[in-house]
């Protein structure tokens, strides 16, 4: 049943703010409906003067932020919404109930519209970006992510049904076209902050406004060009369609969809501010909403800075011209407004706005004036009250911190509504009219405050209330009007006000107050009912104040249930009634002025028990007796509300007839007389807190509810008679159990605000500690945020903040309900529990402490009889010790007694709870009793032997003296290292000043760190302990590989060396660059020079000479390293530049940039830069630097050797031999500069020995041979020695390069590809015939004996860089020819092959042992397998690695081996040793080429060879070629 129906009167919840739409009308005009929290309001507008309650949409289970109408025909009954519990619902409004729903977002839903255009398309977009459509008539959906940012608002076009437009928090405006496209057509960027809302102009197309081309004609060039975007050919939008946009920067833009782009800009105007009812305090953020009324295509209304409306001519150009709505005082709205839409009836068309101040209002747009205003209220309703006056004036106090002032009986305007807001600031919970003065109302709020205001005077808005200085320090619960009481009664006529304001609060004290001098204090009655009473005892904390209408007795409700009766003015106690057992929230006395004056003695009083009692204390007054009475009967009793009672109310029109309002969520009328239920309303959707019988209408009944809505209902309509039971009564909780849960809000004034901050037993199962809990009801405030919190957000009070920033920080002080009171079985549907803190309150959620005299604190609480008996018990006991007897034998098992008697009895109880913790495993509180009756010692010893110390223990121990204090925390220092607590029980050593022990502990379990810092503050530097640890560290922590943090403990322990050898470990460049810096600053010379000279070494093998070089001046000693240094980085320079690599280097190599002369030969060039780089121009310097190198003796090279390193051995040779060219030394040059060629020679890289010679000694030896001293024989035979070198490299230069004029008879180009195959055969031969001639395999020797052979046959083809004349050529090789002739030495080629002799019997034997001992251990390895089978497993393995068993020997039958015996081996080597004896030493000294190789290359080069030449080579071949290598390879020649 709709309410309007039922003739409901409502003052609804205020619509929720700072959303884009949450308020829509129906298109057939019928009804408007605005989100108000969690639910919908719906008002029926349909007459013109006055809206209707017509019902609300009820089933979101948290904030709605989105409310729109189908607008489609013939469906104007659906409508939508969408909520933060993440769901989309679409209602029907004929039967007020959901049709559909869906949960398709996971983030807050911020925009909602229903498609003007498709009949059940709903379009929803969320904060982070993504929009929903949804077909409700299929459950069909589609979802879009046009760009990632927070959307604000969006609207489906009118004209086309697949365009949307999408307004963003960032100033962004899109429009998207949904249809299968999915595209976004344009992206409109003009605004730079929040759009608040976007309007689609009503009228199709962009022709028909001239006026509107002006911002355009300012910039013809953009005619042509879309800025954002190309401009779509589409059909539909060809024609394009107007769109207009409010944001947070002020303005309005209309922006042309065709062209994508701002055709019109219009700034807010400041407007002048008439009136609002605003704090001026509150800087107020602006909302800019705007609409396009349907009919007008050139007018839009928009919202302005305070609450103001403005329509807008778009067709005048120049200063936009605006109008204001609204001409009288008082029509606008006085804060911003947030949503505007219309609605077309008959002639005129209707605009409604929902504003934050907390009005609906109605304007007619032909007229510009507002037709109608429906206030609304914004929190709980927690006051009611007629003034007793103005007939039909009602004060209503709500949790928004505002009173209103409804004037029921206004014929013009059935909601004349007055705001009062200044200065309350806080929740207003109480409210009571002065009896006789027009206009004079009280007021209490949460925060204990009790004022005055005055309603009347007709500058009453300006005129802010009075306020009493004495604040209560809990929330005030009741106010009431009543003659004044000592000592303000005590003055005479005139001199005193004749009635004074009683406030009764949280606290349970009542004050007081003297209308007269609010400022003065006010007084406490407490103090005159002890006085008048001669009371000693506690007075009850008072919940509950009444004075009998007459003013001659006053009824206090108190918080134990007890209602006690005061006679004025001494409030002298007439009786007291102990009729409840919980909490009083109400009393009421019945009125005077029906026809049995018996009557009015009738009290009615309500607790937090459900059951409403009513007393007659006409006998009680009339009594004569001294001595206050007890009433425990009642007169009557109304039972059948299922929950607490919250407010009562005689009706003033009959007598004995009384309605109440319950938390069951309902109001109960009864007669009293007969106890019978009469009328049961239930149009509320929460608890009710306050009902007022109308003064003027005795079929209506004003209620109040924490849904937010007073109800105006009448008796005579309600189809109930009794208060919900059972499954109703459960429906009904079940109802409110949807209300969404609340969020504690941060309020700084929460101390002392609650009236006990008890948990829900308060309403559960009664506490008395609180009144009714109205305000707490679950120990947060129900928040309706206050003024402030509302604007200016400060975040320690914006009760929900919806948004992550301020700016849209939605502080709904509308939406958030208290948790039902719940009969703790109905469990909140809530979607999703992480947003929320759960709310029941923080009470229940601890866990209690366990008691620690559970024993007698149970034994208190037995059966009502067991206890009776304890204290007769207990009466006896102490009696008879009054008369000095002995105890009473009655304690012995009534050991809980012992409480109240004396010390050895409690001593008793004492051991007995100690024994029962000891049992349950408390030791804890057992120790806490043994404390308390302080046998403290006792409990340490026994807690050190269980191992049960603790901190608590250790630090009340030296109550017991010094030695138990140091025994305890060893004790307790033992305990921990059992539990591995080691640092802590180092603390505990520490306080008693055993610092050694402490380290010792520490040190012995690792903690290092930690041990020496405690050694280190505390003990002297000098004691050895210290070192000891870090030593001790440092050897753990080299062993786990953290160096440094081992070379700085060294360091600690001042051994420097430790540390540098620590530090050089990692060996990588930096480590020792730093190990080298270290030993310098430590003064390790020697050390540190070492360290530099591997760092530099290693900086070379990363070819960063110019790293090695910085390392290496820190040290003299190492000048010599930096000239080799130096010579190498020249060398690899020269290298480099001769044979330019292709291949990248993945370092490249790091030169210095020196000046190089590069005509000046090699020496002159090195010599130079060390000159003027490294600064050494003395022969002094020289010879130093000779000496230091001389000294370094470098192992010789072989073919394994790395050759950077081959490279920097050379190096080291030819800076000696620079040194010795710079001091002319020659004899030392010539040895030096062989040993560098040799070097070369044995690393097997025959290109390294070539570019060498040829950089070294690019002329030959001559000159050198004529500077040497011909009388020093050793220098003759090196010379000889480097000149065959060089004339071993022209020969094989010869041989590759042959000059043109030689290839004539040939056919060039053959085979080019020979070149490289048989150099590589050659360097092979060379590599393993030469410099290891012991391990030469066969087949080498036959590979190269091809290749020669192929090469005498096919020249290669001639080599392009030769651009000489062949003539030159010609001359030129003869000479070099005949510089080889001395390779071709008969002496030399003797001792070479004596010298192969032994190498080649050392090979065979080394080759027998080795086979002997494979054997042996093959034997020992497989004693499974037959010998013989290893054996010749083994045998025939040896053989393949010796020499003569390769397959491929061309018919050398004749040079299979027979098994030779060692005798024969031994009588070899001795024969070639003694022959080898024979030579002249000084062959022996200096290394030459092999003889018989170059004989071999000699013959290969074929006609260029002298005959005389020729014959030499065979001959020599003929005589010495007997080793294998080479019989084959000179058997072509021989034969």
């Amino acid at each position: 049943m709709a309410a309007a129906a039922a003739g409901v009167r409502v003052l609804p919840a205020s619509p929720n703010w700072y959303c884009s739409r949450c308020s829509d009308a129906s298109s057939d005009g019928r009804l408007f409906g605005f989100a108000a929290r969690h639910r919908v309001c719906l008002l029926d507008v349909g007459a013109a003067s006055a809206p209707a309650f017509y019902g609300e949409l009820i089933g979101h289970t948290d904030r709605i932020s989105g409310f729109a109408f189908c607008h489609c025909p013939g469906q104007s009954n659906l409508c939508a919404s969408s909520s933060d519990d993440g769901s989309v619902k679409i209602w029907d409004t004929e039967a007020l109930a959901a049709v559909g729903e869906y949960s398709l977002h996971q983030n807050a839903i911020s925009a909602l519209h229903w498609s003007p255009l498709v009949k059940d398309l709903i379009v929803s977009g969320d904060e982070k970006g993504i929009i929903v459509c949804y077909w409700h008539n299929r459950s069909d959906s589609q979802q879009f992510f046009p760009e990632p940012r927070t959307i604000f608002c969006l609207t489906c076009s009118p004209h086309h049904e697949n365009l949307v437009a999408i307004g963003y928090k960032d100033g962004m405006v899109v429009i998207i076209d949904i249809s299968r496209k999915r595209e976004v057509l344009h992206r409109l960027r003009g605004h730079d902050d929040e759009i608040h809302c976007l309007a689609w102009c009503p009228v199709p197309g962009e022709e028909r406004l001239p006026a509107w081309q002006d911002e355009l004609q300012v910039v013809p060039s953009e005619e042509g060009r879309v800025p954002n975007g190309e401009l779509t050919q589409d059909t539909t939008t060809k024609k394009g369609c107007y769109l207009a946009s409010g944001s947070k920067d002020h303005t309005i833009r209309i922006w042309s969809c065709a062209r994508g782009r701002s055709v019109m800009t219009l700034k807010l105007p400041p407007t002048k501010r008439r009136g609002g009812a605003v704090d001026p305090a509150v800087k107020e953020r602006i909302w800019l909403t705007v609409h396009w009324p349907s009919g007008r295509s050139t007018e839009i209304v928009s919202s302005c800075f305070g609450g103001e409306l403005l329509l807008w001519d778009l067709t005048q150009s120049g200063k936009r011209k605006w109008t204001l709505l609204g001409s009288s005082e008082g029509q606008n709205h006085s804060r911003i407004v947030f949503n505007l839409c219309s609605v077309k009836r008959q002639d005129k068309e209707l605009l409604f706005s929902i504003s934050m101040d907390r009005d609906v209002k109605c304007w007619d747009l032909s007229t510009l004036n507002c037709s109608w205003t429906m206030p609304s209220l914004g929190g709980f309703v927690y006051s009611l009250a007629f003034s007793p006056v103005d007939t039909g004036c009602l004060a209503i106090g709500v949790g928004d911190s505002m009173i209103r002032v409804w004037n029921t009986l206004s014929m013009n305007n059935i909601y004349d509504v007055k705001t009062f807001w200044q200065s309350i600031k806080s929740k207003v919970t109480a409210l009571s009219w002065h009896p006789t003065k027009e206009g004079c109302l009280a007021f209490g709020t949460d925060d204990g405050k009790v004022g005055i205001l005055d309603t009347f005077s007709s500058s009453a808005k300006n005129k802010p209330p009075q306020i009493s200085s004495t604040y209560h320090k809990k929330t005030v619960y009741t106010l009431a009007w009543g003659p004044p009481t000592p000592p303000l009664s005590s003055g005479g006529e005139g001199e005193q006000p004749s009635v004074t304001l009683y406030s009764c609060a949280g606290e349970g004290i009542v004050f007081q107050h003297n209308p007269w001098k609010l400022n003065g204090e006010a007084n406490d009655i407490n103090k005159v009912i002890r006085d008048t009473n001669s009371i000693k005892h506690k007075l009850p904390a008072h919940t509950e104040i009444s004075w009998k209408p007459d003013g001659k007795l006053l009824a206090l409700g108190n918080e134990d249930g007890s209602i006690e009766i005061f006679q004025a003015p001494n409030l002298k106690l007439l009786c007291t009634i102990q009729q409840h057992h919980k909490l009083i929230n109400a009393i009421r006395w019945h009125h005077e002025h029906g026809s049995q004056p018996e009557l009015s003695y009738l009290i009615a009083s309500g607790s937090i028990n459900a059951t409403i009692y009513v007393h007659n204390l006409k006998s009680v007054v009339e009594s004569t007796s001294e001595s206050p009475l007890t009433i425990t009967e009642p007169f009557r009793t109304l039972a059948g509300h299922t929950a607490k009672i919250t407010s009562l109310s005689w009706s003033p029109h009959h007598e004995g007839r009384l309605v109440s309002a319950c938390y069951d969520g309902t109001a109960q009328v009864w007669d009293v007389m007969k106890e019978e239920p009469l009328c049961n309303y239930r149009g509320h959707q929460g608890r009710l807190l306050s009902v007022q019988w109308s003064p003027v209408d005795s079929d209506s009944v004003y209620t109040g509810a924490d849904d937010f809505s007073v109800h105006k209902w009448h008796i005579s309509k309600q189809e109930h008679t009794r208060p919900p039971q059972g499954k109703k009564s459960i429906e009904l909780e079940k109802k409110r159990s949807m209300q969404p849960k609340v969020k504690a809000k941060k309020k700084k004034k929460l101390i002392g605000k609650s009236p006990t901050k008890q948990d829900l037993s308060d309403a559960v199962n009664g506490d008395e500690s609180a009144k009714e809990m109205l305000l707490e009801e679950n120990g947060t405030s129900d928040h309706e945020g206050e003024k402030e919190a509302q604007e200016a957000e400060l975040s320690d009070k914006v009760s929900v903040t919806v948004s992550k920033d301020t700016s849209s920080a939605y502080n709904y002080s509308s939406f958030n309900l208290p948790k039902p009171f719940v009969t703790q079985k109905a469990i909140p549907v809530k979607k999703d529990p992480p947003k929320e803190k759960p709310t029941p309150d923080a009470s229940l959620k601890k866990r209690k402490p366990r008691s620690i005299l559970p024993f007698s604190t149970f034994m208190d609480h037995r059966s009502k009889d067991e206890l009776h008996q304890d204290c007769l018990r207990l009466a006896t006991c102490l009696k008879t010790k009054d008369n000095n007897e002995d105890v009473s034998p009655d304690l012995k098992d009534c050991i809980h007694l012992g409480l109240f008697t004396d010390r050895a009895s409690l001593h008793k109880m004492i051991d007995v709870e100690g024994k029962h913790h000891l049992e349950n495993g408390h030791p804890e509180l057992f120790q806490q009793l043994m404390l308390w009756k302080g046998d403290m010692k006792g409990v340490l010893q026994a807690a050190a032997e269980r191992g049960e110390l603790t901190d608590q223990l250790v630090a009340i121990s030296p109550m017991v003296g010094y030695q138990a204090w140091v025994w305890t925390v060893e004790a307790f220092a033992k305990q921990l290292c059992f539990q591995e607590q080691y640092v802590k029980a180092a603390s505990h050593l520490l306080s008693i000043h055993k610092v050694y022990e402490a380290v010792e502990l520490l040190k012995v379990n690792h903690f290092y760190r930690e041990a020496i810092v405690i050694a280190k503050a505390r003990l002297r530097p000098e004691d050895p302990i210290l070192k000891d640890l870090y030593t001790s560290w440092a050897a753990v922590l080299e062993k786990d590989g953290h160096y440094s943090m081992a070379a700085k403990c060294y360091l600690g322990a001042s051994s420097p060396y430790d540390a540098v050898k620590v530090l050089a470990k990692k060996g990588d460049v930096t480590s020792l660059k730093t190990a080298a810096e270290l030993a310098q600053i430590s003064g390790e010379e020697e050390l540190s020079a070492t360290l530099s000279f591997r760092c530099a070494q290693d900086l070379l093998l990363s070819r960063n000479w110019v790293g090695a070089q910085e390392v290496l001046q820190q040290h003299k000693t190492l000048f010599g390293q930096r000239l080799v240094f130096c010579l190498n980085e020249l060398l690899c320079k020269c290298l480099s530049e001769r044979n330019p690599c292709d291949r990248k280097s993945p370092v490249p190599p790091c030169y210095h940039s020196w000046e190089l002369s590069r005509e000046a030969s090699f020496f002159d060039m090195v010599l130079e830069v060390w000159q003027n780089v490294l600064g050494m121009d003395t022969t002094e310097q020289a010879t130093c630097a000779r000496e230091q190198l001389r000294s370094i003796e470098h192992p010789p090279s072989t073919s394994n050797t790395h050759p950077k390193q081959v490279l920097f051995h050379i190096c080291h040779d030819l800076t000696l031999a620079a040194l010795s060219y710079q001091t002319a030394t020659w004899d030392e040059a010539v040895k030096s500069i062989l040993g560098a060629v040799t070097r070369s020679y044995d690393a097997g890289n025959f290109t390294l020995m070539q570019e060498i010679c040829s950089i070294i000694l690019p002329e030959g030896c001559d000159n050198l041979r004529h500077k040497l001293d011909s009388a020093n024989s050793q220098s003759m035979d090196a010379c000889r020695s480097l000149e065959g070198f060089v004339a071993y490299r022209l020969l094989y230069d010869l041989w590759w390069n042959p000059p043109k004029d030689s290839l004539v008879s040939q056919e060039p180009g053959l085979d080019p590809v020979l070149c490289p195959s048989e150099q590589t055969a050659l360097e092979k031969s060379y590599v393993s015939g030469q410099s290891s001639s012991e391990e030469t395999p066969d087949q080498n020797a036959v590979e190269m004996d091809e290749n020669l052979c192929n090469t005498t046959e096919v020249r290669m083809c001639e080599t392009e860089s030769d651009s000489r004349t062949s003539s030159v050529d010609l001359v030129d090789s003869q000479s070099k020819l005949d510089s080889c002739k001395v390779l071709l030495s008969e002496e030399i080629a003797a001792l070479q092959n004596t010298q192969r002799d032994i190498a080649e019997v050392q090979q065979i034997l080394a080759d027998m042992i080795r086979q002997h001992q494979q054997q042996r251990s093959t034997l020992q390895e497989n004693t499974n397998r037959s010998t013989q089978e290893s054996n010749l497993q083994q045998s025939s393995e040896a053989e393949s690695d010796k020499p003569c068993s390769d397959s491929s020997q061309m018919n050398c039958k004749d040079e299979v081996k027979e098994p030779i015996t060692l005798p024969e081996l031994t009588k070899q080597l001795l024969k070639a040793k003694q022959k080898l004896a024979e030579f002249p030493d000084n062959l022996k000294v200096f290394p030459f080429p092999d003889v018989l190789e170059c004989c071999l290359v000699l013959l290969h080069i074929g006609s260029q060879c002298p005959p005389e030449l020729r014959k030499q080579a065979l001959d020599l071949l003929r005589k010495h070629g007997s080793a294998n290598t080479y019989k084959k390879a000179g058997r072509r020649f021989l034969t």
